[in-house]
């Protein structure tokens, strides 16, 4: 693996058996690979996070451009949420 950067981490014993039990089963060739695997999937979660975060910056800036709402207080908001949850599907 060209470029690499050794590590050393501090893992909790569960962690660390953990780790060791996945590369015994076969499910990884190394705990190197057990760890670059977790943060491939943190790293992954991250970005999608980020996305999210952006998708409602841009649903709220919408609903602030949209105008003030129909309703005059959360007490009329809540109102017309059950009466909409009431209604037949």
């Amino acid at each position: 693996m060209p470029n690499v950067e050794k590590l050393s981490v501090a893992l909790t014993p569960e962690m660390a058996e953990m780790v060791r039990r996945a590369v015994q089963r076969g499910d990884y060739a190394s705990s190197s690979e057990v760890i670059r695997d977790a943060l491939r999937e943190w790293k992954l979660r991250r970005t999608m996070e980020q996305v999210e975060i952006g998708e409602l910056r841009l649903l709220w800036a919408e609903g602030l451009q949209s105008g003030p709402g129909k309703h005059a207080s959360m007490k009329a908001i809540i109102t017309e949420a059950r009466r909409r949850a009431a209604e037949p599907s």
